[in-house]
């Protein structure tokens, strides 16, 4: 099949609706897709005898409500088609009741105390601007999910809420400034989505993968990614052969798969989507995570998408490239040939600006895991510190404003590389930042600190949120400005806000200590750890941010405050359980066969002739012993600092000792255990070593 034909053919999408449904229905469907507004149960009822005919010619015997709880992944409910009507036949049916509506059990869902474990009704509530869809012979309907008494049990509903949120404040704002053509603004997100390939063998032997995503232990291989050779290197033909068939797989889906390249660490690989607006790109992400891992297994791979699988390589992340577009095609943050003229976009442009320095916190809490802390800060990765880079160009329009000079555009040069068969192209008037956690990047901003296992979600609630509140507070300020006065306030609503915001904005390496100390002088955020930013969720300023703008209660705010702290605690607690089961019942008892076999080696060489020297395998015993009895110490405190740890009440209390006293037992244990790691022979060890899992694919 051809890729046209391909692509989107499982998806119930506006071509099929167009195709399925009588006129007025299809109208009043996208009117509510388009609008927001509600559907009326009979336009349900068409469009689910519709939706269940197409998904039976495409082989479905099935349908699913498919939601997000608050897991962090994508759960479903399956139900057939079939209704017997007696003799022992039945007939495919499907209401728009089923369509509309369902009622999974929720009391085994994460719910942060909303809840009883006793109270187990909830509802999942179609989302009609999210496409459903066929996969395994099951139709796919994406829903909201909710509890008994209305409370949002999942990452959906919140997001469906911001996006109303800055869709109704960045109209106001649009229409204030003259721009009375725009009825709606719709923010959209491509998630870059990066992700290793270990070989599905190899998985198997290391505990720690399969309970914990990451590895515990392993010592670090003669090369690793210092030789910088496989960042965009030739794809190994096995490698090449998974991408092919998940391309494929994707656009099936209707999710737009469009790059695909080798990263920077090696067994590392990056999908790049091309964006679609929010709350699809989220449902999409989910798919392409799931989707990478099956196709994973039918090659002989595990697709590991951890944050920081591997010590010592670089580990792996989720590039959010948010921005905003209105329904007459526009898209708010693109500059145009002349930024300092376009007003709207210097406008939505300091909405954003102001938005991420007063709601930096909110930034770092949404992207806040027990793995993305393995990577915020690193080499590898933005630091925890949230900051902006706009580029040289934007900041020199900035500056004008704020000083009331004159801003002379920087003319593009044609770039002459030397040889006069290539071709000769325009520089741009901007360098890439690849340390900043938000970059300015020609008419979207990258959001650079999602760990690679992150739901989209939060993050895009707390942009869509915070700039909807400054778009809010822009309206206050200019709503009674009169049409002829509205250029000059503007201008001053704009100088004010570049110096009370323009601390967060920099264009300088942030991977750098000196970086760090002139963050801490502007008065900027640095969350080092989960434990540190969680608290930040229940903030005054924080909870009134989202309930003014009803993305949250107060509650749902507290819930999910709870949720975050015990998924903390539970990742750091499952690692160190698995850590203390690998060192005890694989590591020890192999590091005590080669002390043994050493000594044997010892042993026969002394009875073989008087006088041979046995002194390399004395200093090794001396080692290896040495390093025995240090990882023998190590573990004993591993497990006592963990039942302390279990014992403790408090969730905080607990997140902070795991954070602070487990964590560096874990890495203190380790550290020994890796150096004798790599006195041990690789037939002995009781799993594969990073250079066979990193390397040998």
């Amino acid at each position: 099949m051809a890729v046209p034909e391909m692509y989107g053919s499982l998806v119930f999408n506006d071509k099929i609706m167009r195709a399925k449904l009588p006129k007025d229905i299809y109208k009043a469907l996208r009117k509510t897709i388009d609008n927001n507004t509600h559907l009326e149960l009979d336009v349900a009822n068409s469009v689910a005898v519709a939706m269940k005919e197409w998904a039976v010619e495409n082989g479905a015997t099935h349908f699913t409500h498919w939601f997000q709880p608050m897991t962090g992944f994508t759960a479903e409910k399956h139900d057939s088609f079939i209704n017997p009507v007696g003799n022992g036949e039945v007939i495919m049916e499907f209401s728009g009741k089923e369509l509309v509506k369902g009622e999974p059990d929720a009391s085994s869902f994460p719910s942060g105390g909303l809840r009883a474990t006793f109270e187990a009704r909830g509802y999942t509530a179609w989302d009609p601007t999210s496409p459903a869809f066929i996969k395994d012979k099951t139709l796919y309907i994406p829903t909201a999910f909710c509890s008994y008494s209305g409370e949002a049990l999942d990452k959906k509903t919140p997001l469906l809420r911001s996006m109303e949120a800055l869709n109704k404040e960045a109209v106001k704002v649009l229409n204030l400034l003259g721009n009375t053509e725009v009825k709606s603004v719709a923010t959209t997100v491509g998630p870059e989505q990066e992700y290793f390939l270990v070989d599905k063998e190899d998985f198997k032997k290391r505990m720690d993968l399969i309970f914990t995503g990451r590895t515990l232990l392993g010592a670090m291989p003669p090369k690793g990614q210092e030789m910088e050779d496989h960042y965009f290197g030739t794809l190994k033909p096995r490698v090449a052969a998974y991408m092919h068939d998940l391309d494929e797989e994707l656009w099936k889906l209707g999710i737009p798969a469009k790059t695909k390249h080798n990263e920077v660490a090696p067994a590392q690989h990056e999908l790049a989507p091309v964006f679609d607006t929010t709350n699809v790109a989220v449902d999409h992400n989910q798919l392409t995570m799931e989707i990478m891992r099956k196709v994973a297994d039918k090659h002989g791979f595990v697709c590991l998408l951890h944050e920081k699988p591997f010590d010592g390589i670089n580990g792996s992340g989720k590039h959010n490239n948010w921005s905003m577009t209105t329904n007459t095609g526009v898209n708010l943050l693109d500059p145009g040939k002349t930024p300092a003229e376009n007003i709207q976009f210097l406008v939505f442009l300091m909405a954003v600006i102001s938005a991420v320095d007063n709601y930096a916190d909110l930034m770092r809490l949404s992207v806040a895991s027990a793995g993305n802390d393995h990577r915020l800060g690193a080499n590898e990765a933005p630091p925890a510190i949230i900051s902006i880079f706009l580029g040289d160009e934007l900041t020199a329009v900035l500056d004008s404003i704020e000083n009331d000079t004159f801003f002379g555009k920087q003319a593009k040069e044609k770039m002459d590389i030397g040889a006069s068969v290539l071709p000769h192209f325009m520089k741009d008037t901007t360098d890439r930042n690849r340390t900043s956690p938000f970059a300015f990047t020609g008419n979207k901003f990258e959001f650079r600190s999602l760990g690679s296992s992150l739901s989209v979600s939060g993050p895009n609630v707390v942009l869509n949120t915070a700039v909807a509140e400054e778009l809010s507070k822009i309206y206050e300020k200019l709503s009674a400005v009169s049409p002829e006065a509205m250029t000059d306030e503007v201008h001053t609503l704009l100088k004010a806000a570049i110096a009370e915001h323009k601390k967060v904005i920099f264009n300088g390496n942030g991977y750098t200590d000196e970086w760090v100390a002139e963050a801490e002088k502007r008065g900027l955020y640095n969350y080092k750890s989960t434990p540190d930013v969680l608290p930040v969720f229940v903030e005054e300023k924080n909870v009134a941010l989202f309930t003014k703008h009803h993305i949250f209660t107060e509650s749902e705010i507290h819930s999910r405050y709870e949720i975050l702290l015990e998924n903390y605690n539970k990742s750091i607690h499952i690692e160190a359980k698995t850590m203390i089961d690998m060192v005890q019942k694989q590591f020890l008892p192999s590091l005590m066969e080669y002390i043994d076999k050493t000594v044997t080696t010892a042993s026969k060489k002394k009875a073989f002739a008087e006088g041979i020297s046995v002194k390399a395998e004395t200093a090794l015993l001396e080692k290896l012993s040495g390093q025995y009895d240090a990882i023998y110490d190590g573990v004993t405190k591993l497990i006592a600092d963990t039942d302390t740890a279990e014992a403790m009440a408090d969730e905080l209390e607990k997140a902070k000792y795991y954070q602070g006293t487990i964590l560096t037992d874990m890495a203190e244990l380790r550290a020994v255990a890796d150096e004798a790691e790599a006195l041990i022979p690789d037939d002995m060890l009781p799993y594969p070593d990073y250079a066979k899992i990193l390397f040998y694919v």
